[in-house]
């Protein structure tokens, strides 16, 4: 299993991945934990996947995607600030240029191998693994999300606890929260799986293979 990032000047080249994404997304979000979400033939998807977003997946050795996750900077429309105000406690997210957005995190929890002796999912500690790296990568220090309390509880098993911007609040089937999480060495290093492959070291792989 490997992390794989797909930016926008990326979408058509690795549209497969986005397809297999959206579609999990419907799985999740839809069917599981039904959440009233849009969902077509195509998957699931909002107003928020037409603004460019970079992709986060958890990709198999078979190229099956088993984790997602979508990042926009936090200093443009937000689906915490836009979508879910409430959560906040002073109705702002006060966004800087080092804060960025994660949302539609999912998991495919199907997945058998990666999961044993009461640990959380090696898809899941990949994902964590993979939005720390990405937003290090790219100049972020801090990560800002809207979830439920059912995830805030697999952060605080991960290590890796959520500071809360305001108080839970029932939206729909399920208890909202909002929350800032710390992307930084320390944080990477409670989380990273073994084996993790680095997000630096893929980009430097493709370069390599482009300039070959």
């Amino acid at each position: 299993m490997h992390v794989f990032t797909i930016s926008p000047d990326r979408y058509v080249d690795h549209s497969n991945l986005l397809r297999q994404m959206h579609r999990l997304r419907a799985a999740v979000f839809g069917e599981r934990l039904e959440w009233d979400v849009s969902i077509t033939e195509a998957g699931e998807r909002d107003e928020y996947d037409d603004l460019d977003p970079t992709y986060i997946l958890a990709v198999t050795g078979d190229e099956r995607v088993v984790g997602c996750a979508r990042l926009l900077p936090a200093l443009g429309p937000t689906m915490l600030e836009q979508t879910f105000p409430q959560l906040l406690a002073s109705g702002s997210l006060g966004a800087s240029a080092g804060m960025v957005e994660s949302s539609r995190f999912c998991v495919d929890t199907t997945l058998a191998a990666g999961r044993g002796g009461g640990q959380l999912h090696l898809a899941t500690l990949t994902m964590f693994a993979g939005i720390i790296d990405w937003s290090m990568a790219n100049g972020y220090d801090e990560i800002v999300t809207a979830t439920d309390l059912r995830f805030e509880r697999i952060l605080n098993r991960a290590s890796w606890p959520m500071k809360r911007l305001g108080d839970p609040v029932a939206i729909g089937n399920t208890v909202a929260i909002a929350g800032t999480l710390p992307a930084d060495r320390v944080s990477f290093d409670r989380v990273c799986p073994p084996d993790y492959r680095s997000i630096a070291a893929e980009v430097q792989s493709r370069q390599i293979r482009s300039a070959a």
